[in-house]
């Protein structure tokens, strides 16, 4: 999500479903000071709220910065024919762990 995006969130206020883990982190004082002016400009959303989503963007872009590095396998040709390599970058491995710890986060009924 973008950082525009999430201003337009915060106007909002929608509910996100949390975790029942809890993190606790301290924070350097200009992030801290820049949080609290979070706060205070969207009243209606909490600062755990304000740190979810930030976080969650945060991680959205670190995501898609992951670099693609061409393995061995070819998996699928392109538009022109010409073959697609699997990614042997970090991001398959991102993937599969962010499955393992989602399903193990997951409440179960």
């Amino acid at each position: 999500m973008s950082f525009k995006a999430l201003l337009q969130r915060w106007s909002e206020t929608p509910e996100t479903a949390l975790t029942a883990e809890e993190y606790a982190l301290r924070l350097p004082l200009e992030d801290a000071a820049r949080l609290e002016a979070l706060v205070e400009m969207f009243p209606g959303v909490s600062r755990e709220q304000i740190l979810t989503d930030l976080l969650g963007s945060a991680l959205d872009e670190l995501a898609e910065s992951m670099p693609y590095v061409a393995g061995e396998k070819i998996i699928s040709e392109d538009e022109f024919g010409d073959p697609v390599f699997e990614d042997a970058g970090e991001t398959p491995r991102f993937i599969e762990l962010t499955r393992k710890h989602l399903a193990r986060l997951t409440p179960r009924d």
